[in-house]
């Protein structure tokens, strides 16, 4: 059962002329197809919109609705006749004008690949070869659809127009519609005898193998496009664009956050307690730092210029060293013997922390939630 149309245009049953078509207006442009062409719905919407304004606008079709509703409309003949417009393009321009027809030959779409990495490679940058398949020029006619040798002719269905004009009842009364030729999809001219490699479309499916440049630095999910590399366009338009996702592999030795790479140094507490010289991972294999005595879980060592570089800033990030102090388990009977000597020795002066406690327990609880 369709809407009520004074629902449909959100306006109260009083509304003047002027109210209506404001609403219409407003609500037409809501769903122009530039801006919902990721909304499948968006035609059955305008329709629903231009059907109720042209219920509203005209005094007859209103009176009857307003006294029988939809049933009383339709039985006095009224039907909408929007199923002529291709396109919401189409059917937005038959009310409002405008530039919603192709006029030249169409851009060539974009394509999508995707590669995957190594963290080593995102941090130097690394030139890596991805296949795909594209819409390429056909060799054999060089695009323009006739065999070898054989004329290209005006197309006789638009006279090489390449549009073909239609008259549309609208509410505004009837208005001349124009579309592209469908026989030579808007060049104005088609190939005597077709090319016998791409069938007259002057374009052929081709596999394709490209060297992509990853700049260093590029993260998991970035894209690099490579400008004209897509899809070819139509009799000679330019080109779509590539875009090449990047994935990059997960790295068991570290997290990435921004620019700063972390890791965990797993410290038995007994050298927690002491301190020591310990080797840490880095990209380019390992290093040196210095753990302090008496270090605590979740202290932070910061090693700088030791992360990934940075692809707008010309830095580099820091490699963050998370200490993880381990408690020793199952000790052996002189292993806990030495542990109950140590506790025994241990004053409030050892055990003092220069952390409150909720310091403490947020400490704690943000190192949970990572």
């Amino acid at each position: 059962m369709p809407r009520d149309p004074y629902e449909v245009l959100g306006v109260g049953r009083e509304a003047g002329e002027q109210e209506i078509k404001k609403a219409f207006r407003v609500l037409a442009r809501e769903l122009h197809p530039d801006v919902n062409a990721h909304d499948p719905q968006a035609e059955e919407k305008f329709k629903e919109a231009a059907e109720a304004y042209e219920i509203l606008s005209d005094a007859d079709r209103r009176a009857t609705y307003d006294r029988y509703g939809h049933e009383g409309l339709r039985s006095g003949g009224y039907a909408p006749n929007f199923d002529a417009f291709s396109s919401i393009g189409d059917l937005f321009n038959a009310f409002f004008g405008g530039g919603g027809m192709r006029t030249g030959p169409a851009q060539g779409g974009d394509v999508a690949v995707r590669v995957d990495i190594d963290l080593l490679d995102a941090a130097h940058g690394v030139t890596s070869e991805v296949a795909f398949e594209a819409i390429d020029r056909c060799e054999r006619c060089h695009g323009n659809g006739a065999e070898p040798g054989t004329p290209i002719e005006t197309c006789e269905r638009c006279g090489g127009a390449g549009q073909l004009q239609a008259v549309t009842r609208t509410p505004f009364g009837q208005m001349m519609r124009t579309m592209v030729c469908d026989t030579c999809e808007g060049d104005g001219r088609v190939p005597r005898e077709p090319c016998s490699e791409c069938h007259g479309r002057g374009r052929i499916r081709r596999a394709r193998k490209i060297e992509v440049e990853i700049p260093a630095g590029i993260a998991d999910g970035q894209r690099v496009r490579l400008s004209g590399d897509g899809h070819v366009g139509d009799a000679g338009a330019p080109a779509g664009d590539l875009y090449v996702l990047v994935r990059v592999r997960e790295d068991p030795r570290f997290v990435r956050e921004g620019d700063d790479l972390i890791t965990a140094l797993d410290v038995p507490a007994p050298l927690a307690a002491l301190g020591a010289t310990l080797e840490v991972p880095t990209l380019e294999g390992s290093t040196e730092v210095e753990l302090p005595a008496g270090s605590q879980p979740g202290d932070v060592l910061t090693l700088r210029r030791e992360g990934m570089p940075s692809l707008r800033h010309g830095r580099t990030g820091d490699l963050k060293v998370v200490v993880n102090v381990i408690v020793p388990r199952r000790l052996t009977p002189e292993q806990r013997d030495l542990a109950e000597r140590l506790n025994e020795t241990l004053t409030e002066e050892n055990l003092r922390s220069h952390e409150s406690v909720f310091a403490k327990l947020r400490r704690a609880l943000g190192s949970q939630a990572a």
